[in-house]
This record gives C-alpha cells, structure tokens and sequence, in this order.
C-alpha cells in the first residue's frame, strides 16, 4: 500500500511508531506502578498533558465533525484522581504548547489513542496499587463502548475530516510534537536527565 492508498489515521500510525515507541520505553523505565509516590508523580504527568489538549476536545468546530468530543477529555478525571493521592496538578516550568489548526487534530489523535493503550496501565494501577474507575484511576478507565470499538470508531472519524495531504502532514507533525513534549515533561516531573531515553521495550500511549 502506497502513502497515497493509506487512509489519515493509517498515515499517523506509521509516521509516529518508532516515537510512539520511545514513550513506552520511557514511561515504564520509572515504574509508575512501583508504589503512590510513582503514581502520583504519573498522574502529574498526565495532568500536563491532558492540560493541554483538554482544549481541543472542547473546540466547536472539531465538535462538530467528531460527535461528543468533548465528553473524551480527561483532564478533570486526571485532578480527580490526583486528589485521591492527596496531590494537585502539576506545574510545568515552560510554557505550555497551545495546538492549533490540523497540528492540533496530532495532538487529539495521541491523546484520544492513550485511552486504547491505558488498558495495560489500568490493569497495574489496579492489581498493583488498588486504583480503579472509582477510586484513583477514573482517567485510565476505558469507554462505555469498550476501547477497542472506540478507537475504532475514532479512527473514522479522523478519516472523514477530509483533510488533504499538506493537512493531514500538519497533524502528523502535530503528534510527533506531542509525544516530544510527553517525553520533555515525564523527564520534568520525574528527575531524569534532558534526553534520557530508556532501552527497555514495554507498551504505553499517553
């Protein structure tokens, strides 16, 4: 299959892999699981993240075309689950990105794509720390509909924005850009040195 033969959401996939990749390395090089004090520090993580595109799940326009987008954003079941911990937010010590225009449509599709691979996590946070949908891991928890049939259904969407090809480029860069700053930020909040990078290899979508 072609580039040209490959669907939007096909092209995101292949063009992100190996960064998508060094995510999972990383996220699972600090044990997030180890203990509540790894935890937390993941779910300020999350919060910075999340923070971030919790915009864009909002933004009418995109509303329009993905229906109830905005009931997807996570980021105030990421406070929630903070304050279980008895933790707050986290405060990044840059500024902040603000994804616009088809950049942001990279950006939504990492983030709306951690919800299929949280399952992993949701599975350690409750088996390992005794977190659940109710109780400390409400962001993790998958969608009514079940997670692989959302994601499935998330994917056409996309598909369907009818984006041309310098479009669909635009948002491509836009979830490389994402998943650099999810490193940038993990580094942050956990202590690692700039351009750590870890050689294990372990699932994880932000």
């Amino acid at each position: 299959m072609t580039q040209q033969q490959k669907t939007f959401s096909e092209r995101l996939k292949a063009a992100n892999r190996i960064t998508h990749d060094s995510v999972d390395n990383l996220v699972m090089s600090v044990e997030p699981f180890k203990n509540n004090e790894n935890y937390a520090k993941f779910l300020q993580l999350q919060s910075v993240f999340h923070k971030v595109v919790d915009g864009i799940y909002k933004d009418p326009a995109l509303n329009k075309k993905i229906p109830e987008l905005e009931y997807m954003a996570r980021y105030d079941a990421v406070v929630k689950d903070l304050e279980v911990l008895n933790s707050q937010p986290y405060e990044f010590k840059g500024n902040l990105p603000t994804p616009q225009g088809n950049a942001a449509v990279g950006w939504l599709y990492c983030a709306e794509g951690s919800n299929l691979g949280a399952a992993f996590l949701y599975k350690a946070a409750e088996k390992k720390l005794n977190f659940d949908a109710e109780h400390g891991a409400s962001h993790l928890a998958g969608h009514p509909e079940g997670r692989g049939k959302h994601w499935r259904e998330f994917k056409v969407y996309l598909d369907n924005l009818g984006l041309d090809p310098k479009a669909e480029d635009e948002a491509i860069q836009g979830a490389k850009d994402a998943f650099a700053f999810y490193k940038v930020v993990l580094r942050e909040v956990f202590g690692l040195p700039e351009g750590y990078e870890s050689p294990n290899q372990r699932a994880f979508h932000p």
